[in-house]
């Protein structure tokens, strides 16, 4: 974790910044990403700024089937946020191998690429099949150019299990990042991503690193409702929803600190709310070693690319050359 002061000297403006990351055994070249769900492949995305820029891309959430999705509408603005339930509408892994792994390889980014189930059993075999596409070496040295390693979106309701929500018990993750290590091997990097929609998320985490998670995405959207008071009907045809954008950034916030706490030097990939480059060093200070942009990106298309190039400039203001010194560098208030 960063010893570095709360503020200190200035550097000269111009003078050199390291942005480079270490998240676990991955080496990435900034610590600015994108939010699974809210960037797609990143094609439409790339038609405006280039999204190599970017220390990498974790990809929508893939399943074993095709899934249309849930019924419209889906996504509702809300007081500082949004709330959607897409239904994690994807065309299947085979698809999404065949056509969409290409193009992201064509642009030279490191995919993490989120994968979905119903079952341990999907979850298993989505990573199986995405593993055998992954860069070779995936993990060693700077992230290469294709698949680095998995996110596993832990917030999919069991339907093996009454529909609960994997991430909100230990049991159930860790049975998913069990089966998940076994069926890609031991060296490729796996990210369970999990909810604040629970008791204890350091219980879970705990649960899920000692599964065999190389690291942690913190968090996923809040389960929130809105209504019309004019109808009485909900926002959203599915009635709940997932709550995202700065709405629940102090949540995401609380959550990462709490489980950099709870586990030291635990990789952690902090999502939720983020939208400048003043909250991806807030985050990189609670304990994150890479920073998801995700609502931000419906609301501003090229706010990655514009926060990431200020962080020079802010972190000369902190009087820090390497931005990798921030990581874990909050401090109490005296």
């Amino acid at each position: 974790m960063g010893m570095t002061p709360a503020v200190g000297s200035p550097l000269p403006d111009g003078a050199p910044v390291d942005l480079s990351m270490s998240l676990g055994p991955l080496q990435l070249p900034n610590p600015v990403t994108t939010a699974s769900g809210c960037f797609g492949s990143g094609r439409d995305v790339d038609a405006i700024w280039d999204i190599s820029a970017l220390g990498m891309v974790v990809a929508k959430s893939v399943t074993l089937e095709v899934r249309e999705g849930l019924p419209t509408p889906r996504m509702t603005e809300t007081p500082s946020g949004m709330i959607n339930a897409i239904g994690l509408q994807n065309p299947g892994v085979d698809q999404w191998l065949a056509t969409e792994l290409p193009w992201l390889e064509s642009r030279g980014v490191p995919v993490l690429v989120s994968v979905a189930g119903n079952s341990v059993e999907d979850f298993a075999e989505v990573a199986r099949r995405v593993a055998a596409c992954a860069s070779e070496g995936a993990g060693h040295g700077p992230a290469r150019a294709g698949v680095v390693g998995l996110e596993v979106n832990l917030s999919c309701p069991n339907v093996e299990n009454r529909g609960l929500v994997f991430a909100c018990r230990p049991a159930p993750s860790a049975d998913v990042i069990a089966a998940v290590r076994a069926a890609v091997g031991p060296d490729l990097p796996i990210f369970g991503k999990l909810t604040a929609d629970t008791t204890s998320v350091p219980e879970v985490a705990a649960a899920v690193m000692d599964a065999g998670a190389t690291g942690l995405t913190l968090i996923n959207t809040l389960l929130g409702m809105d209504v019309d008071w004019r109808t009485g009907r909900p926002g959203i045809a599915n009635t709940y929803g997932g709550l995202s954008g700065p709405a629940i950034r102090p949540v995401a916030l609380r959550v990462v600190h709490q489980v950099g706490q709870a586990l030291p030097g635990t990789p952690i990939i902090a999502s939720g709310g983020i939208r400048t480059a003043e909250d991806v060093i807030c985050f990189l200070r609670v304990g994150a070693s890479a920073v998801a942009f995700g609502t931000a990106v419906f609301v501003d298309v090229a706010s990655p690319l514009r926060e990431l190039g200020r962080l020079p400039g802010l972190a000369r203001e902190l009087g820090v050359s390497r931005l990798a010194d921030l990581v874990g560098a909050v401090h109490p208030r005296t």
